[in-house]
């Protein structure tokens, strides 16, 4: 007789049978709501809008939150039965205890998430695993009327009951579930596939009826085929319970704290039913909100990490954006998120933990390698579109050659689902296979949901060594780098950035974030400067707390999901009112401080004399527009300079000129209908008709700066309908309009003339003074926009009159070299490009820079450099840029290449201005020196990018780097006494003693090396 023909869908519908037979509700609880519009602490929980809910019944809008009360009693009829508690409210919920503080976090069944990866739903809470009959249920929970991905899902109560869990079901359901998925995968004709179809098939037979004896019989049937053993393993996979969480997205920061609270929880909770559990999660920032807010919990976590239960993963303070952030933010996220797991848990923090960022820069392997991480984590890579990165495991260079061993996990996922395709996927799909017998995979669901459910660690507990099935550990991700490293000398490198082929909107979304972010990391420098040479003057205290305290709210909105502008509304109408408070008290404690060491100093003679102050290292010599009034200034490197103290010759000479023409009035006059041309002594510059430029032209060099039948800073508008991630990548093939010019003024005012430029676009409104400083190269556009349009994006370009291969783009710490060309799908890829200060084209002999003072999205294809200004989408900020914004950008012709030209310090130099304070009018003793340097590099390369006071102590650190991608030697000038000084690393730590002869460091740099000085400073005298 021939065997009956197994159909696996007739075997998933047996399973499915079993999954809706193990819990059979008893009795309904009763529910009670106090509905608030924000979140109310424990002690307030019945200071909202009282509600009493029915299931179907409406207890909130959108991000309204509740205080729920359930309370039930069971019955006899279940005495000797396991019980639970069956909850979902349609939004999420984190039950607590008596004092308040988190248990159990709970998940509505319908929220959105990938179901391919699993049901994101959670809403067992177990009660006994033998009832009495007597047991009484008075429970509170916390609740937010959203979903995992901020979705609104009708805001009603589902389901709240007492109910019965059948628990050898439950496991039968495990075992044929695992089985039945393992057997689908094998090939066809396996042995071992058709076994335990067959096993299967039987238990089909068996289960007519779904009694315990019977149920307990199928059991055994399917565990002969679970005791089944794999051989030697040629690939073990490393399972780490995961929930990567978002710290703003789809819902306010506000949310994030209790996602933290219900995650954390939950992740606890699984840890008492699974002995084999191990959970993990990043982001110093989520665990110094749970410390804050519930700090029993945090005690509960500090606990399980003891015990090794628990992992603390990351180095960094957030799971940072790493294109939009400064040089030394990367480095802050870095020292702050390495200090607090160092205090907090008393762990160093070896690798960095980067699942979800879009894209990483070729500066951070030397940031890693300097602050001891010598791993790195992601699996973003796996979203490019047009090209598919060759490893999964591989050394990654950066600029200076460091290298960080990175993994990307083979399943493509930080939300696995832990079953059998997940593990025959990961097999499958290592592109590094041949060389690595270890893998990673991180399981469970994110973003609130809890991190790992029963179901990812069912499975696990039957996947450990399953015949068919590579075999899986539950452990440390750290455990499995250092096996991972053990063969490290056979993986291959990838020198650079790490690009990745999506997202490339978020290179501009949310301008006005992506502003106060660069003019707070600016603003920062400077006080971090101010206060070190006030303390050096005066002993003016530094503000060591107040910096800290700001630097992390500012490293907290570089989260990669806020920064880059791919939050909603909420987050940004939030950060903002935020940013513009940091902005304020910065720039007074900026202001303080050095009208603090103004103060010291005497005038030196009748009328208003000022005190300018340079925190970049190298002399500037620049005009300064002060109270209406122009003046010049030349200030030493890093120090400051009385206006109208005692100067060499030559100096006064230029500030009697100077002086002649601080009452010069503003000239404006209504501009012809003839072509407008404006110049200084070395440029000249012709306007076509629309407003555009049609000339550049070099008077020292005598050359054309605009490519030839070319119009430079057009205003182009195009049609935008992506969203804040993302738009075409063949827009500029879409038709595009151009702004309006409507009105343009010429003016002269002291030192500077140029054009005011007014256009219109829609319903928007542009304002543009372009302008030409005396003895300047650098042409400033100064621009004010009224955006009110949608779906569009706006750009300029400059068509320049050079030619290149390649494109210099600055990033932190140094600079990268990008093709001009479209050779491959690879140089087509990587269309727009992210660069901080400076965009540079250069031939051997000459080349032209364009400049921003906020900007990050460029393009640049042949002789083109291209600047995206301003994009307005609709989701998931339906208003996103609909606003007032400023900004400038610069165009600088230059003669030879950009480090000729030294165009790094022009960047600085725009985004970093001179600052001045009055010179106090009273008696003083102090002996302060009209004109001061306290440090200088006497190499041009070297940027002293850093002056800060030490995390332990009073010693100060410094950070320079070499910025042109040479090897130099260099001497750092001291103007002031130290007993010692210390090479370290960016953790601050000692590495060894440099010494200082009469005043000076000698210091070799290889190139884009990073370097870090610890200065003792115990007895620093001026």
């Amino acid at each position: 007789m021939p065997y009956e023909m197994i159909r696996p869908e007739q075997l998933k519908s047996m399973l499915e049978g079993w999954k809706e037979q193990i819990y059979t509700p008893l009795s309904e609880l009763r529910v009670q709501a106090w509905v608030t519009p924000e979140p109310v602490p424990f002690t307030e929980r019945r200071s909202g809008r009282m509600v009493e809910l029915a299931p179907g019944d409406r207890w909130g809008n959108l991000w309204d939150c509740a205080w729920f009360h359930f309370t039930g009693r069971a019955d006899e009829s279940v005495k000797g039965s396991k019980i639970v508690l069956l909850i979902d409210i349609n939004g999420e919920l984190c039950l607590v205890d008596d004092d308040g503080s988190p248990v159990q976090g709970l998940t509505n069944i319908n929220s959105e998430f990938d179901y391919s990866l699993g049901l994101p739903g959670k809403r067992v809470v177990h009660v006994n695993e033998s009832a009495t009959g007597q047991e009484a249920i008075d429970l509170w929970g916390d609740a937010g009327c959203n979903d995992l991905f901020g979705r609104y899902r009708s805001g009603t109560l589902k389901e709240a009951v007492i109910a019965v869990c059948r628990e050898e079901l439950r496991q039968l359901y495990y075992d044929g579930e695992v089985l039945l998925e393992t057997a689908e995968r094998l090939p066809q004709g396996s042995a071992r596939k058709m076994q335990v179809f067959q096993a299967l098939y039987e238990v089909s037979l068996l289960l007519t009826e779904l009694t315990d004896e019977r149920v307990a019989r199928a059991r055994e049937i399917l565990g002969r085929q679970l005791a089944k053993r794999g051989g030697d393993p040629v690939l073990t996979i490393s399972a780490i319970g995961h929930a990567h969480l978002d710290l703003a997205w789809l819902w306010p920061i506000r949310e994030t704290i209790r996602k933290g609270a219900r995650t954390f929880s939950t992740a606890l909770r699984m840890m008492e039913r699974y002995p084999d559990y191990v959970f993990g999660a990043s982001q110093p920032q989520l665990y110094e909100w749970m410390k804050q807010y519930y700090p029993k919990l945090f005690e509960e976590i500090k606990q399980r990490v003891r015990e090794g239960r628990w992992e603390l993963q990351g180095a960094m303070w957030v799971e940072a954006d790493t294109n939009v952030p400064s040089g030394e933010s990367l480095v802050r996220q870095i020292l702050y998120g390495k200090r607090y797991f160092q205090k907090e848990f008393g762990q160093e923090m070896k690798s960095l933990w980067m699942p979800d960022v879009f894209g990483y820069t070729a500066s951070l392997p030397q940031l890693l390698k300097k602050s001891g991480v010598d791993y790195m984590m992601t699996q973003k890579l796996s979203w490019s579109v047009y090209n598919k990165h060759p490893h999964h495991t591989f050394m990654w260079e950066g600029i200076d050659g460091s290298q960080v061993l990175m993994h990307m996990p083979p399943e493509d996922t930080y939300n696995s689902p832990a079953a059998p395709r997940s593990i025959i996927k990961a097999e499958t799909e290592y592109l590094d296979k041949n060389v690595s017998e270890q893998c990673l995979m991180l399981f469970g669901i994110g973003d609130g949901g809890g991190g790992p459910g029963e179901e990812h660690l069912e499975r696990l507990a039957r996947e450990k060594n399953l015949l068919g099935l590579s075999p899986v550990v539950q452990q440390h991700s750290s455990e499995f780098f250092e096996k991972l490293n053990q063969d490290s000398e056979r993986y291959s490198s990838w020198r650079g950035e790490l690009y990745l082929e999506k997202h490339q909107g978020t290179l501009t979304s949310q301008a006005r974030n992506k502003k106060y972010n660069r003019k707070l990391e600016k603003a920062l420098r400077e006080l971090e400067f101010a206060s070190v040479l006030a303390g050096l003057t005066n002993g003016h205290r530094y503000p060591a707390e107040e910096l800290e305290e700001i630097w992390k709210e500012v490293l907290l909105y570089q989260f990669h999901d806020i920064l880059p502008g791919s939050s909603i509304k909420r987050v940004y109408d939030e950060s903002l009112a935020r940013y513009a408070i940091l902005q304020g008290r910065v720039d007074q404690m900026i202001s303080d401080t050095y009208r603090s060491v103004a103060g010291q100093l005497l005038a030196q003679s009748e009328g208003e004399q000022l005190v300018v102050f340079n925190s970049l290292p190298w002399e500037r010599n620049e005009w300064l527009k002060i109270d209406g009034k122009w003046q010049h200034a030349i200030v030493p490197p890093m120090g400051y300079a009385m206006v109208g103290a005692l100067m060499p010759q030559a100096e006064a000479e230029v500030a009697a000129a100077a002086d002649s023409v601080t009452v010069s009035p503003v000239r404006e006059s209504q501009v012809p209908e003839a072509p407008v041309r404006i110049e200084n002594d070395l440029l000249a510059i012709t306007f076509a008709e629309g407003g555009a430029i049609a000339s550049i032209y070099d008077k020292e060099h005598q050359r054309e700066v605009v490519a030839m039948d070319e119009r430079a800073n057009e205003l182009r508008v195009y049609n935008d309908s992506g969203d804040a991630w993302d738009f075409r990548q063949d827009y500029r093939l879409t038709e595009s309009q151009f702004m309006r010019l409507s009105d343009a003024v010429e003016f002269v005012d002291g030192p500077s003339s140029g054009v005011i430029q007014r256009y219109g676009f829609g319903a928007s409104t542009l304002t543009q003074k372009i302008v030409l400083m005396e003895g300047s190269r650098r042409i400033d556009f100064v621009t004010n926009v009224d955006w009110r349009e949608t779906g569009k994006m706006l750009r300029t370009s400059f068509p320049v009159n050079v030619r290149s291969d390649s494109v210099s783009c600055e990033i932190q710490f140094g600079y990268l070299k990008r093709p001009t060309h479209r050779n491959t799908m690879w140089d087509y890829a990587k269309d727009e490009i992210c660069a901080h200060h400076w965009v540079d084209l250069s031939d051997p002999d000459y080349g032209v820079a364009l400049l921003n003072d906020c900007k990050y999205g460029h393009r640049a294809e042949g002789s083109m450099l291209d600047l995206n200004l301003l994009r307005s989408t609709t989701s998931p900020d339906p208003d996103a840029d609909r606003a007032e914004h400023s900004f400038t950008y610069s165009l600088f012709p230059h003669k030879g290449n950009h480090v000729q030209a030294e165009i790094y310090k022009r960047g600085y130099e725009l985004n970093i201005p001179l600052k001045a304070e009055a010179v106090s009018r009273t008696e003083s003793t102090s002996k302060l020196a009209p004109l001061l340097s306290i440090l200088s590099a006497d190499h041009p390369n070297v940027m002293v990018e850093t002056v800060k006071k030490a995390e332990d102590g009073s010693d100060l650190i410094v950070r320079l780097y070499e910025s042109a991608g040479t090897s130099v030697n260099t001497a750092l000038s001291l103007g002031f006494h130290i007993d010692e000084a210390w090479l370290v690393d960016l953790m601050e730590e000692n590495i060894q003693s440099v010494p200082v002869a009469n005043g000076k460091i000698a210091l070799s740099f290889t190139p884009f090396e990073i370097k870090t000085l610890r200065l003792t400073n115990q007895a620093m005298t001026l």
